[in-house]
């Protein structure tokens, strides 16, 4: 029993013995653990403050920097601002001392004008005196000679005027005996002598107008493209210019006819350029046609513009120069109006100078005295009128458009210009070959026909073909239905039947064409 105690007792003194040492150890190495991390967070705030004080120079660095930059762009803006300011008043001064030396120059000016005011009031009461003085001699010289004559000065003036004007009008009537005389003698003889030194030193040409033109190919297979598939190509071609494309058997040749000379020349160039490219359908042509319209739109500038260089004409209007470049496309009595109206400017040229007169002034009026033949639609206004109603809404000189709207009389004469106009214009006109009046008619009997099929409703086109034989008339397909094309061809050739006298027969044809496009993406 006494053994179990001791064991006992010595189990629980071990245990608390056990316990004490393990709690040694624990506190031990609990103090341990205590100064090693006492040791790390000392090492670790030396380690941060390190880091702090770097951080804090570089920020202290940067804001310096920061600062540098900052006062340096504010001394930039500052200098600048005292460079404007310097400028300025730089300026001022500059002003200040114009201003000055203006006052002062002013102040000069005003003693001089206060001086010659002066001498001028003293000069005028110098010359009142004077004036005075004249006039007391003057009347006693008067009475003087009223005593010695016996008579008065009006019966003595009206003596002497009688005498004077019998023996002046005798005089005069015997040197204008003598200038008419002389005038008959030499004046026709001087006139022709001008004329024809004005005609010889103008070179002429025949007139060269017709109404068909040759397209050369470079062989015969290009005629069957041109043609196309069923014809298409060449209906396509003969709607989208109004020109008649005629396909024989003139070897490497195709003629286009049409009595309009711009449609001709669309109509040549748009075909050189398609067999040139050899893309040759309906829309193709169509966009050739409408780029070649718009080319000859430049064109005409370009004639107008090299015709008015050529002459020595400066100053014209540009849309005058536009009318003198259409010209070219233009015939009177089959002469072509450029061509003439060259050849008249040409010739007043030539006569203004021969008379002693402005040969520029002339030039101008000669070129311009026919622009009123350029419009396409006929008017009421004779051409001589429109022309000056142009020159003068351009502004012309009133010399060169009385002479434009008085060339054919329908206006009085004023200037030395028109009769020279007048004349020139006659001697252009009237010498062999200059004109063919039967082309002229036909001419404007084809106008006549396309002007009545304008006259209905819904006509886009209207083209005379063949000699005047066939009417071709294109509408528009949202405005005239089938049924009423079949109708407008019958009105109209019932309109064309009353109005129109005409050799033949004329074809009416009416085309309607219905397209639907769309374009895929």
């Amino acid at each position: 029993m006494e053994s179990i105690i001791i064991m006992i007792v010595v189990g629980i003194v071990g245990v608390a013995i056990g316990f004490a040492v393990a709690k040694y150890l624990e506190k031990n190495h609990a103090s341990k653990i205590t100064k090693g991390a006492k040791k790390s967070a000392a090492a670790i705030l030396r380690e941060a403050k390190a880091d702090a004080e770097n951080i804090k120079k570089d920020k202290i660095l940067q804001a310096k920097e920061k600062f540098i930059e900052l006062k340096s762009e504010h001394e930039k803006v500052i200098l600048s601002r005292d460079k404007k300011i310097q400028d300025a008043e730089k300026r001022t001064r500059d002003k200040e001392s114009q201003v000055s030396s203006e006052l002062a120059k002013n102040k000069n000016l005003n003693k001089d004008l206060e001086n010659k005011i002066k001498d001028y009031d003293h000069r005028n009461d110098y010359l009142e005196k004077k004036k005075e003085e004249i006039d007391k001699l003057h009347h006693s010289q008067i009475q003087q000679l009223e005593v010695i004559s016996g008579l008065s000065a009006e019966d003595a003036k009206s003596q002497l005027t009688e005498t004077l004007r019998d023996t002046a009008k005798a005089d005069a009537m015997a040197l204008i005996q003598d200038t008419i005389e002389e005038a008959k003698l030499t004046a026709q003889q001087e006139a022709k002598k001008i004329i024809i030194n004005t005609i010889q030193r103008i070179g002429t040409e025949e007139a060269i107008e017709n109404c068909v033109s040759v397209f050369n190919l470079e062989s015969d297979d290009v005629k069957g493209r041109i043609i196309g598939r069923e014809g298409r190509n060449i209906r396509a071609i003969e709607a989208a210019t109004g020109v008649e494309i005629i396909v024989d058997d003139t070897p490497e040749a195709i003629i286009l006819s049409c009595f309009d000379s711009v449609r001709r020349e669309v109509a040549r160039l748009s075909l050189h350029k398609l067999v040139t490219d050899g893309r040759i359908h309906p829309a193709r042509i169509e966009e050739v046609v409408k780029k070649t319209r718009k080319q000859i739109d430049e064109e005409i500038i370009d004639i107008g513009k090299r015709t008015v260089i050529d002459l020595g004409i400066h100053g014209l209007h540009p849309e005058l120069i536009k009318v003198v470049g259409r010209m070219k496309y233009r015939s009177s009595y089959g002469q072509n109006l450029l061509h003439h109206s060259r050849e008249v400017a040409k010739l007043c040229g030539v006569m203004a100078a021969e008379l002693g007169l402005n040969p520029k002034l002339a030039k101008r009026a000669g070129l311009l005295h026919d622009i009123g033949k350029v419009p396409d639609t006929e008017t009421e206004v004779p051409h001589a009128i429109l022309g000056m109603q142009w020159a003068e809404k351009y502004g012309e000189k009133p010399e060169v458009c009385n002479a434009i709207g008085a060339h054919h009389d329908e206006i009085e004469m004023t200037s030395l210009l028109s009769p020279i106009i007048q004349v020139c214009d006659a001697i252009s006109g009237a010498r062999p070959g200059a004109r063919r009046q039967v082309l002229d008619s036909y001419i404007q009997r084809l106008k006549d026909l396309e002007e009545i099929a304008f006259g209905f409703g819904g006509v886009k086109k209207a083209y005379a073909i063949q000699a005047g034989r066939e009417l071709r008339v294109i509408v528009e397909s949202e405005k005239v239905t089938d049924d009423k094309a079949s109708n407008l061809s019958f009105e109209i050739s019932q309109k064309i039947q009353t109005d129109m006298t005409y050799p033949g027969q004329v074809k009416v044809t009416v085309i309607r064409e219905t397209r639907a496009v769309n374009i895929a993406k």
